[in-house]
């Protein structure tokens, strides 16, 4: 549950989905699809992983995770096509997620655009009841 909005020089990624925790989810997925679309990667159950980060508040907390996702990709490789966010702890600001998906070869997946790094520019979170709802700028 993902799209992309009109962006002068980056692109927006627009989330959403039942509670905070999906949105977040597919906010990850958002990103990863930019880079390279998540239906042609295929689930390699060796390489599931566990992804952590904290922050200070909501924005820092997705800044960080998101970030988390793309240092992962851009050292391993690693490119998630299912993410799961199990816990979002609002009072000591972390977040625990599951990823599955597989190592990005350009030789068997298609490239996408590059992300260079996350930004706070017009970070918007919503969350309301059975609904939240990201907006955030991925610097491209």
């Amino acid at each position: 549950k993902f799209e992309y909005l009109d962006h002068t020089a980056d692109v927006q990624c627009h989330a959403w989905g039942d509670n905070l925790e999906e949105a977040f989810a597919n906010a990850g997925l958002s990103m990863y699809n930019y880079m390279t679309p998540i239906k042609g990667i295929a689930v390699d159950e060796s390489l599931s992983r566990t992804f952590e980060a904290e922050g200070h508040d909501m924005e820092s907390l997705l800044f960080n995770f998101l970030d988390e996702l793309l240092f992962i990709f851009h050292t391993e490789f690693f490119v998630a096509c299912q993410l799961e966010v199990l816990k979002v702890d609002k009072t000591n600001w972390t977040i625990e997620a599951r990823g599955k998906g597989s190592r990005f070869s350009r030789d068997t997946h298609e490239c996408g655009t590059e992300v260079k790094a996350i930004t706070y520019s017009a970070m918007q979170i919503y969350e309301r009841e059975n609904e939240a709802e990201i907006f955030v700028i991925v610097d491209i």
